[in-house]
């Protein structure tokens, strides 16, 4: 898993197709931000590591409601 680097303060507010999940390339919906470093994930990753991961970041930004549509 490669992280994407950079502080907090020049992240973008949310998230855009060219952002990319760092385990498998997918777009990503969901920021971990950790003391080390900032983590992307697709929503399928972010759910598999939220438990475990989600207590040790700084900030955890979800937009995975933007993947329901309206009907």
């Amino acid at each position: 898993m490669t992280g994407t680097t950079g502080t907090l303060e020049n992240q973008p507010t949310t998230l855009t197709a060219l952002d990319r999940c760092d385990r498998c390339g997918a777009q990503a919906y969901v920021r971990a931000a950790l003391p080390s470093g900032v983590l992307l994930f697709c929503n399928h990753h972010a759910r598999q590591v939220e438990d475990s991961l989600r207590p040790k970041t700084v900030e955890w930004i979800d937009e995975s409601d933007r993947l329901v549509t309206a009907k």
